[in-house]
């Protein structure tokens, strides 16, 4: 299959071990990736201030990836919502419609909302599958212990995720690194937020939050937290060291991308899947899995 690969503002600013393995599993799955330059931010910092720009911002994308006849992949949950929300209110609410087609018409867009839109984990779960997955592993993972996390904005909004999962009991995420061969730990706080949207705002309460979750995991004995959202890596990954100082905590948690640990399932390289952009090095893990 084919898709609109949509990057976002953070992914190629912070996360290039993100998109590099993410680009490189998708291949060897048989997903096909094409990039659109013109693409631009999804609209999701502006909720808050300005609805309308908001919705004509993530409209502009859709219309391009309905000029290109193709569906949209985002990386970033927040991105994939936002455009998902925005996509469903063109289709059911022609007023809404007009009026963003109106301040689209100037640089020779309309959208009608055709385009659908899904998170790296969702293409994968239905293109490919657990079973698809599970089949195309060279190295299966045996004897690493993962801590799943799915982040507030992976299920959400849940009326427009129907069939995927559930935002209550999340599996998929869970599932698809067992395909890898992997263990998944499970822990109390597994479905509490990170703290990022707080970060702008008070880092120190975004920090405690996010050290909760750093400390469940690091007394499961986990290898690695695997993530499919970049803002989430920015709290258990960018800001660790800060929140070990402040907390006291012997926090050393090395945090992975669900498509790094795919990929080394499939037989690359840890070199090949970014893994020395990552922060935190998961030394133990790949020592088990590269020797």
């Amino acid at each position: 299959m084919e898709a609109l690969l949509y990057l976002g503002c953070t992914v190629p600013i912070r996360n290039l071990n993100y998109e590099v393995s993410a680009r490189l599993t998708a291949k060897a799955l048989g997903i096909t990736f094409r990039d659109l330059e013109e693409f631009g931010c999804c609209g999701f910092p502006l909720k808050s201030l300005n609805v309308e720009d908001t919705l004509v911002t993530a409209a502009r994308n859709l219309a391009l990836a309905e000029r290109e006849d193709l569906d949209i992949c985002a990386l970033c949950n927040a991105c994939a919502g936002t455009l998902n929300e925005v996509a469903h209110q063109v289709r059911t609410r022609p007023e809404i419609r007009e009026k963003i087609n109106q301040r689209l018409r100037p640089i020779g867009l309309h959208v009608e909302g055709k385009v659908k839109v899904r998170n790296f984990m969702r293409l994968l779960w239905e293109e490919i599958g657990v079973e698809g997955i599970r089949k195309a592993v060279t190295r299966p993972l045996e004897g690493v212990m993962l801590a799943p996390h799915y982040g507030c904005h992976y299920l959400k909004p849940s009326e427009l995720n129907v069939g995927f999962d559930s935002p209550e009991t999340p599996r998929t995420l869970s599932e698809m690194i067992s395909a890898t061969g992997a263990e998944v730990v499970n822990y109390p706080s597994l479905l509490d937020c990170c703290g990022g949207g707080l970060l702008g705002m008070s880092e120190e309460v975004a920090n405690a939050m996010a050290a909760h979750k750093l400390a469940d995991v690091s007394k499961t004995g986990a290898h690695a937290l695997v993530l499919v959202c970049p803002f989430c890596n920015v709290m258990y990954e960018g800001q660790q060291k800060k929140i070990a100082k402040a907390t006291g905590l012997d926090l050393k948690t090395p945090v992975v991308y669900y498509p790094q640990v795919l990929g080394l399932a499939l037989g690359m390289t840890s070199e090949q899947l970014g893994f020395k952009l990552n922060r935190i090095k998961p030394t133990s893990l790949l020592k088990m899995v590269e020797g």
